[in-house]
């Protein structure tokens, strides 16, 4: 980059250069050897890899090349699409580990920004380096104030994470032209640069949404503690945050910093095989994110439990979600890997005790959720269909303690994950062979024909033509 290193990589970065290429994914030997055998009686071998740990895979590279055939896998629920040291998921025997430290005892005893430094670098910090670290963190989170005149143009009904996918989009023409893709020093400052950024930007978004006027970040708060700052201090009051709303909220944010190859990290990978640039990689993945089946579960569980209203109602809603003719389901229970309980979980529940008594919040609607997981767990139902509660079961309820509105849930969810996705990021980008994403179909639609001139062509039935109502017009250039 251009710009002259901070005091991080003044002191540091020749003795991280080194560390920093074990985070780089070797591939490994093959293990073994997979015979396929097609519909024609021909026979083919493909290589078969086995990582540190989880099923080992087999490599299908060559398999078009060799064949005529591709595999044909929707959701991509069997297909491995790269190599990753990162992070780790048992789902069977409800594990996660990050750089190879289970998320319970990183919870336990660690903080977000040591995990930050834990998967850019890929070892845990000594004290002098997380000290360095978090002050080059919060020194970076001031932003551009152009682009906190970008926040102006949106409409003051709009949904934060529009908001959040158009301000880091634009975080790209604010940092193009001084950073090579190609150097790892250079990755590195984008990832400090975007993670540290991001709760700025969100709380930007927050405020923005409420009117109230923006608060900048503070070099006397730590980097979770600032985040707090931003969204709720007032220029009317001292702020104070009691310890353990910061810790609880320190912890959230670990607990969703990295999950694997979710959607939203796929699509942060699949734009970034095009070279594009990795802010906009990650506004893409925001957008995966800002789905109802991926991001927006927490808030889903949180009007779930308010609908349901009491445990004398658990019974009747346990019965809707077993019924094939009712379109309730128990949100916040089964994940697509884990079929035990989610780890992550089982932290949110202890974290909710001590936010809402510290927060002198009700705990009805926790009380609820428990009793809810325990009627749910003694069902045969759910138990044959290893439905457990996952981290988005709790995370709703800690955050309405927080006085954290629905509407930024997903936002907060986007926040915490920015650190796993650019470290994804840096990650591919690592690799010595680039390869852009380009997956195959199975084609079922027509077969080639000819083309009909306009005026030998019958009239459907029924017009497919879309009519827009005149006051719909897109750009708002018709009066009504």
């Amino acid at each position: 980059m251009s710009q002259s290193p901070n005091k991080w990589h003044q002191e540091t970065i020749d003795s991280q250069k080194s560390k920093m290429e074990k985070t780089v994914p070797i591939s490994p030997l093959p293990s073994d050897i997979a015979t396929l055998t097609l519909p024609n009686g021909k026979t083919i071998q493909l290589p078969v890899y086995k990582g540190t740990k989880g099923p080992p895979m087999i490599d299908i590279t060559q398999l078009y090349s060799k064949s005529g055939y591709f595999t044909l896998d929707p959701g991509f629920s069997s297909t491995g699409a790269c190599i990753s040291t990162m992070t780790y998921i048992d789902g069977d025997k409800g594990e996660l580990l990050y750089r190879g430290y289970p998320i319970e005892t990183l919870a336990k005893y660690s903080s977000y920004i040591e995990v930050c430094y834990l998967f850019i670098y890929g070892h845990l910090p000594s004290q002098k380096e997380l000290s360095l670290f978090e002050e080059t963190m919060v020194s970076e989170m001031m932003i551009n104030e152009k682009l906190i005149e970008f926040y102006k143009g949106f409409a003051t009904d709009s949904h934060p994470m529009a908001i959040m996918v158009g301000v880091v989009g634009a975080l790209s023409a604010f940092m193009h032209k001084d950073f090579d893709v190609n150097d790892p020093r250079d990755r590195e400052q984008i990832a400090i640069k975007l993670v540290a950024k991001m709760p700025t930007l969100a709380a930007y978004a927050y405020r923005t949404a409420l009117g109230l006027p923006i608060v900048y970040p503070n070099k006397k708060y730590s980097f979770i503690k600032n985040f707090l700052y931003m969204m709720f201090s007032t220029p009317m009051n001292d702020f104070n945050v009691d310890k353990v709303i910061v810790k609880a909220l320190d912890t959230i944010f670990m607990l969703h910093a990295d999950h694997e190859q979710n959607a939203s990290t796929s699509t942060v990978r699949i734009a970034g095989s095009s070279f594009a640039n990795p802010f906009a990689c990650v506004a893409a993945g925001i957008t995966a994110l800002w789905g109802p089946y991926h991001g927006g579960a927490n808030e889903a569980v949180l009007n779930m439990l308010k609908e349901i209203g009491n445990k004398e109602n658990i019974p009747k809603y346990l019965q809707k979600a077993k019924s094939k003719d009712n379109c309730f389901r128990l949100m916040g229970f089964g994940h697509r890997v884990y079929k035990n309980y989610d780890p992550r979980a089982k932290v949110m529940q202890e974290m909710c005790y001590s936010v809402l008594e510290k927060t002198q919040r009700a705990n009805d609607i926790l009380e609820l959720a428990i009793l809810l997981e325990q009627a749910a767990l003694k069902d045969d139902y759910f138990i044959q269909r290893k439905l457990y509660p996952n981290v988005d079961f709790y995370t709703g309820i800690v955050y309405e303690a927080l006085s954290i509105p629905t509407s930024m849930f997903t936002v907060m969810f986007a926040v915490q994950r920015s650190i796993g996705w650019i470290c994804q990021w840096m990650e591919m980008m690592s690799e010595k062979v680039q390869r852009i994403s380009r997956p195959r179909q199975l084609y079922v639609g027509e077969d080639q024909r000819e083309y009909i001139p306009i005026q030998d062509r019958k009239e459907e039935e029924k017009s497919r033509v879309c009519k827009l109502p005149m006051h719909s017009s897109l750009f708002g250039l018709v009066k009504v």
